[in-house]
């Protein structure tokens, strides 16, 4: 089996490591965790890289652990941060760390020998005494290491409160104490991470005088320069009721070209042999993009689900071809309804409706005079077919599955009409 920086290595996934790692996971499997901070109530796909982490760890047949942070919560990480980050309740804290608890059990096994585990450390956080955490943690740190780590260097000139520059102490704890009752000897994260991490690391040996490792993965940047997991309208969220299943696949459809094969390597399972497969397909027809449309199914069905998968799969080919109107399923046609623009109308009032009000209340028109010009220069369509004349009107025949009607202007705008009643 190999090993886990056999496996990331190649993938470009390794971007710093501390020494003996490598010898390490040579000598047989290890246990390792990631840590995830309750800021929002979701995780977003810059999240991502991490959780590969933990899977590909257990693959080599580690096992994972989860750390959810309703303790380090109530503190803010300072990483990579230019300001301190706004102080939660402890209500919404759990709320958080209940909804990312369940987005993080979809991508481990929790069953067999090394069975993936999560916990949340406020269990043994919140309970802990001030004299005895600086008993147990302060006191192996001197100011001078912790004024070294670059998450307070970088903060200096701004300025940095007492409870973010004890931040690095607080996740030295969690590594000390997952070493001592769980064995574990790695942790990962983001390499803004490294200075956590390496604390940890430090406090064990002071403590228990035994080796962990630390593991980091680079900070993913797009082509552009600009910070992965962005859309326009913000993050990329795996809560389906944040980022819809279509947006999400879209988001993945739209990968630059420059950027397309670090994301197959960094997301995928996908053996390295296959991705170069299909990258030089890619080469061969840029335009039909057979790389992104691998990546937003993969990414779409391991987060939503091969249905949903599926579904939004159908409803881009329907929007931009490929799929005659007449022809998607209920589903596809659901999926639409919450991505497009929707006029809801009482069945008994679609049925007969002039088309010229239809294409002036779905917004495809500005007006009915609008709509009339559109159509006798052929530039308007319904359920896929150019409307031949101003006097048409929706019929029963119209209603796709007995309720939708697709309104399309030119090849981009497009609008339903549903029927309700």
């Amino acid at each position: 089996m190999s090993t886990l920086l056999q496996e990331l290595t190649p993938r470009g996934l390794v971007h710093d490591q501390t020494p003996g790692l490598a010898a390490r996971l040579a000598e047989g499997p290890i246990t390792g965790y990631v840590g995830f901070d309750p800021t929002a109530d979701s995780l977003h796909v810059g999240n991502l890289v991490p959780v590969m982490g933990l899977s590909w760890l257990q693959r080599c047949g580690g096992t994972p652990i989860v750390v959810v942070g309703g303790g380090t919560g109530m503190v803010g990480d300072p990483s990579g941060k230019r300001t301190e980050r706004p102080v939660l309740s402890v209500e919404q804290i759990d709320h958080n760390v209940s909804r990312i608890r369940a987005q993080l059990e979809r991508f481990l096994s929790f069953e067999g020998a090394n069975a993936a585990r999560v916990r949340d450390n406020a269990d043994w956080l919140r309970p802990l005494g001030l004299m005895e955490f600086l008993r147990d943690a302060g006191k192996h740190f001197t100011i001078n290491y912790m004024l070294a780590k670059d998450s307070v260097k970088n903060r200096m000139e701004a300025g940095m409160s007492f409870t973010e520059f004890s931040y690095m102490l607080v996740q030295a704890y969690d590594f000390w104490r997952l070493s001592r009752l769980e064995g574990c000897e790695l942790q990962m994260g983001g390499s803004d991470q490294w200075g956590n991490i390496t604390a940890g690391t430090e406090l064990i040996s002071r403590k228990e005088g035994k080796s962990a490792h630390g593991l980091t993965f680079p900070l993913l940047t797009t082509a552009t320069g600009a910070k992965f997991g962005k859309s326009e309208q913000g993050n990329v969220w795996l809560d389906p009721e944040k980022t819809s299943p279509y947006k999400f696949f879209q988001f993945w459809l739209n990968t630059d070209d420059r950027d397309v094969e670090r994301c197959l390597k960094f997301f995928t399972f996908f053996p390295l042999e296959e991705i170069t497969a299909v990258m030089a397909e890619q080469a061969r027809d840029p335009g039909k993009r057979p790389a992104q449309r691998r990546l937003a199914r993969e990414m779409t069905a391991r987060i939503h689900g091969a249905e949903a998968a599926r579904d939004v799969v159908e409803a881009s080919r329907l929007l931009f071809g490929g799929v005659p109107v007449r022809e998607a399923g209920p589903a596809v046609l659901e999926v639409l309804s919450r991505e497009l623009p929707v006029v809801r109308i009482a069945r008994g009032e679609l049925e007969g409706l002039p088309v010229l009000d239809a294409l002036a209340r779905s917004g495809l028109a500005s007006s009915k005079g609008d709509a009339r010009r559109g159509i006798q220069g052929k530039g308007f369509l319904l359920n896929g077919e150019t409307i031949a004349a101003p006097e048409r009107t929706v019929t029963g025949s119209d209603l796709l599955h007995g309720r939708y009607v697709m309104l399309q202007k030119g090849k981009r705008n497009h609008a339903l009409l549903v029927a309700e009643g």
